[in-house]
């Protein structure tokens, strides 16, 4: 039997795709002989509060018989991706990845800093953007945008692109008008929101499976991390709860806020459970004011409660989004201000977590002109630059771009002479502290063994 042993280590690269990556043989007989060091853990810098930086995966091999009932599945794909020095990535849809827009995103990230696609596999509809095979039980809710997943994996592959697969989870037209018991009921009918958009219920089991399903055979194409979008309860939810019919499952607690925010919750953990075999990272997009409050009763999320069962947290942080917060009267015109105030806030509250994520919002790279004259600006290179920059001051080195038609702005700046060997400093400073609890709980055990 083989046994797989991984080695994560900090990720450094310059400008380009390729990095050099090394482990020492001292570091190898150190993970051999002592307990696993964490996966992740708190990076710090002088006056700048860090939340975690990512790890590079390395895999030996050695022959090593081990007891049956220890012996665990992995999942190979076939492909080989490198997680990169940070992730900079956009926005993909499943009609954009399937057609020529794809070439044009290709160029982009080939010509600048960016890194990663984040690629609709399950979109806002409850559509899979792919066809699977005939007898797939997610065939009839397939569209066939993306014409050949392989070709696409194998592009990804060849142009260095991290790939990472979008799944849109509670909201889901499509399984709430076909299984109505799933979703949520007004006067006998699938109630749906001011947009026309119905919801499936985060306290069944059912959907959380449903749903999982689509992420594992989004790992076996190759996807390096699945990220959960939607992972919420329709917004308002708190003032209709009473309302609507709909099941509860396992909880039943009387208390309705208690209750929404345990099944997002839960929902999150059992995806990360299930998806451990594919060696895969999981993410969650969530909305950024989740950050500055303890929950958001009526949509069910916590923060820090879910980012405790990520690898990546993703805020939602596009300054057109936020009402006058942070003492920003018109937020969408100050998008360096924003950010620098949502930034601080979240540095504080995953710093208070024991082993927190990898911090990567999403920022803005459209224009809100629906704000109205004077309320909105024309978001182009300055203005994605901006957020950019505070993200940085502030020691989150990873972000994401959304542009809802996949037509980001020209001759931006990703980097913005960024110094790559303070993000190396604050790696190594975190593998020599984890190095350190791990072999501080070997003499533990090997006490407690004595």
């Amino acid at each position: 039997m083989r046994l797989e042993i991984h080695i994560r280590k900090g990720r450094l690269g310059i400008m380009g795709k390729r990095h050099l990556s090394f482990i020492t043989a001292c570091s190898i007989a150190t993970l051999l002989w002592t307990s696993p060091s964490p996966v992740f853990g708190a990076g710090e810098e002088e006056n700048v509060r860090v939340a975690s930086y990512h790890k590079e995966k390395l895999t030996l091999l050695a022959e090593r018989e081990w007891p049956e009932r220890i012996a665990r599945y992995r999942f190979d794909s076939g492909y080989t991706f490198e997680y990169p020095d940070a992730v900079r990535g956009v926005f993909v849809t499943g009609h954009s990845a399937g057609g020529s827009r794809f070439n044009e995103l290709l160029e982009l990230l080939d010509k600048t800093a960016l890194n990663a696609m984040v690629i609709d596999i399950k979109d806002d509809n409850g559509n899979l953007t792919y066809k699977p095979e005939e007898d797939s039980p997610f065939y009839d809710i397939s569209q066939n945008m993306i014409k050949d997943t392989e070709e696409m994996m194998s592009t990804l592959e060849e142009n260095e692109v991290y790939p990472i697969a979008r799944i849109v989870v509670f909201k889901d037209t499509l399984l709430a008008e076909s299984q109505p018991e799933l979703s949520f009921l007004q006067n006998g009918e699938v109630w749906k929101n001011g947009r026309g958009e119905a919801f499936v219920n985060p306290f069944l089991e059912e959907v959380w499976e449903y749903n999982v399903d689509i992420a594992i055979k989004a790992a076996e194409m190759g996807f390096q991390e699945i990220q959960f979008d939607y992972v919420r309860f329709p917004e308002g939810f708190e003032k209709r709860d009473q309302e609507l019919e709909y099941g509860r499952g396992d909880y039943t607690d009387e208390n309705s806020v208690s209750n929404r925010v345990d099944a997002v919750t839960d929902f999150v953990a059992y995806a990360k459970e299930k998806l451990e075999p594919y060696d895969v990272d999981v993410s969650v997009d969530i909305f950024g004011y989740s950050a500055t409050i303890t929950e958001a009763p009526g949509i069910g999320q916590n923060f820090s409660r879910i980012s405790e069962n990520v690898d990546v947290i993703s805020s939602m942080i596009y300054p057109s989004h936020w009402t006058p917060y942070f003492g920003i009267d018109k937020p969408d015109l100050h998008p360096y201000d924003l950010v620098d105030e949502y930034s601080q806030v979240e540095n504080e509250v995953l710093e208070a977590l024991d082993n927190p994520p990898v911090s990567r919002p999403w920022l803005q790279d459209f224009t809100a002109s629906y704000l109205g004259s004077g309320n909105y600006l024309e978001y182009g290179k300055q203005e994605v630059e901006d957020q950019i920059q505070a993200l940085y001051d502030n020691g989150i080195h990873e972000f994401l771009l959304w542009n809802a038609g996949n037509r980001y702005s020209e001759n931006v700046d990703y980097m913005l002479d960024l110094d790559l060997s303070d993000i190396q400093e604050n790696v190594e400073t975190t593998e020599e502290s984890e190095e350190v609890e791990s072999n501080e709980n070997s003499s533990s055990d090997a006490e407690n063994e004595n």
